[in-house]
């Protein structure tokens, strides 16, 4: 009897125990299902609103700047180098004297070719002289005439084979790094120094051809460089080539701009703007309140549903060009429309939202 009784006292104490557990947690499941059955309170978000501006349409392109005129100085004769008549990075004008070759044997070339020249003419003058006499026939005066002609072409080749020791500046520009030395021996062709017009520079850079129609000469362009992030160059398309890229679909565009403090160096990547003379109206919204996504771009737009509460709705948009932090929509948004301008992934469709920060208002002064 005692052992039946000890196990039936078990048996009541394990039910006890259990039913209090089991009762606990059929407590809690219904406090859950409450918390879940009960509405959500509203997000709060800030919303702004969908405003139309006045905005010059402008497209946006990438190229590189090239200068008006830049080419590797090179000599046309071979030769010893004499004289330096330059540093590297130096400014210099057309004409200026860059470096001259040993000339000493072309020199003596030259004072033969005149000694040659000169008594060919006083052979020309004497014949010239005895002809009306008829001391000499037409085929010796002629003889003589081109004897003259011939000297005197030679001195020419001699006098211009002589210039080519002296290489100089072909155009105003600025010097690069000198590439030869005092006393070298230097071949034909040979690079001497670099030198590049930088002011006014082209840049320049292709559009598609569907951009065609709306690009033309003396457009105004501003452009920027990595080199020089706070500053903008501008100028104007000054060419537009006659004829699209076949393999690409893109017409090259040429802008000169001023670089009047050499900033913008031939080979920089520059990012450009062709603007159209016109304004137009376009609506804008910050650059916040749209979601950027591989399958659209996309806003959440604040309205009203039937009982009076706040949600939002996502809303899929075509963009345009940004300017100072704002977006154009070309479709999609109304003007006066609100849409929400900051926090857009933790919000989903039709979720009930408040108003906490409308960036449309001016903010009020503190006391």
């Amino acid at each position: 009897m005692r052992t039946a009784s000890r196990f039936v006292i078990v048996i009541i104490f394990l039910g006890v125990v259990l039913g209090g557990i089991f009762g606990y947690k059929f407590y809690q499941f219904g406090q859950m299902e409450e918390q879940f059955s009960q509405p959500q309170p509203p997000a709060k978000i800030s919303a702004t609103t969908a405003k139309t501006e006045k905005w010059t349409p402008e497209l946006k392109a990438v190229g590189s700047v090239e200068a008006i005129n830049g080419i590797e100085v090179a000599n046309e004769v071979p030769g010893v180098v004499e004289t330096i008549s330059f540093e590297s990075g130096d400014t210099v004008n057309k004409g200026d004297v860059l470096i001259r070759l040993d000339a000493a044997i072309d020199e003596a070339a030259l004072r033969t070719r005149r000694a040659e020249a000169q008594l060919a003419e006083q052979e020309f003058k004497r014949v010239s002289d005895l002809l009306p006499k008829r001391a000499v026939s037409q085929s010796q005066y002629d003889e003589a005439k081109a004897n003259f002609d011939a000297a005197r072409a030679r001195v020419n080749e001699a006098e211009a084979q002589l210039s080519k020791k002296v290489i100089r500046a072909p155009f105003d520009g600025k010097l690069g790094l000198r590439l030869i030395d005092q006393g070298q021996y230097i071949g034909t062709g040979t690079a001497i120094v670099e030198i590049n017009m930088l002011d006014p520079i082209y840049v320049d850079y292709t559009l598609s051809e569907k951009d065609l129609p709306r690009v033309d000469r003396d457009y105004d362009v501003v452009a920027t460089v990595a080199a020089v992030p706070d500053r903008t160059f501008e100028g104007k398309v000054s060419a537009i080539n006659t004829s699209v890229n076949p393999e690409t679909r893109t017409v090259r565009i040429r802008a000169t701009l001023d670089n009047e403090d050499n900033l913008l160096r031939p080979g920089m990547f520059a990012t450009i703007s062709t603007r159209q003379p016109e304004d137009r109206d376009v609506i804008t919204i910050p650059r916040t309140a749209i979601s950027y996504n591989t399958y659209g771009d996309y806003v959440f737009v604040v309205e009203e549903n039937d009982d009076g509460d706040l949600i939002v709705n996502r809303r899929t948009v075509q963009t345009g060009n940004t300017r100072d932090g704002r977006v154009a929509v070309t479709d999609g948004l109304e003007e006066g429309e609100q849409v929400v301008s900051k926090g857009l992934l933790r919000l989903r469709a039709e979720q009930r939202v408040e108003i906490q920060d409308d960036s449309d208002k001016p903010a009020e002064a503190s006391d």
